[in-house]
């Protein structure tokens, strides 16, 4: 089923990204640079992993791990996190703990694009991607 995600996907609409970082605590220097960065996303599967790259011109990372396992997570905006991936329903869900906080991307197709939902306390925003 993750395979339907495998792909290289580029941004192209993003929606109360800005209020998003926000609320998760994202200075205002890093927001700045993170509402104007258009980055491109690769999905790849390799045996029983699946590999998410972020690559832009702000930075770059990179994560493997299992679904439905907790692995350590570093994000772009340098939160140390414990995360796990899983499949529901057809849509890759990605959780992330930290200092007693959670957030959730919700990954799922959406007329051949890629549509993630990022929720954090209330607060959510939309970015869609499409094949690169």
């Amino acid at each position: 089923m993750v395979d339907a995600f495998c792909a290289t996907w580029k941004l192209v609409d993003s929606d109360n990204f800005d209020e998003y970082m926000k609320a998760i605590g994202v200075g205002f220097a890093t927001r700045q640079v993170g509402n104007v960065t258009k980055p491109t996303v690769i999905i790849s599967q390799e045996g029983d992993k699946v590999v998410l790259k972020t690559q832009s011109t702000f930075k770059n990372t990179e994560i493997s791990f299992k679904l439905g396992e907790e692995f350590e997570e570093n994000t772009a905006d340098d939160r140390s996190c414990k995360s796990n991936v899983s499949l529901d329903g057809g849509k890759l869900v990605h959780v992330q703990k930290w200092d007693g906080k959670e957030t959730k991307f919700v990954r799922e197709l959406k007329d051949g694009k890629l549509v993630m939902t990022l929720t954090f306390e209330g607060v959510t925003a939309v970015r869609t991607y499409e094949k690169a």
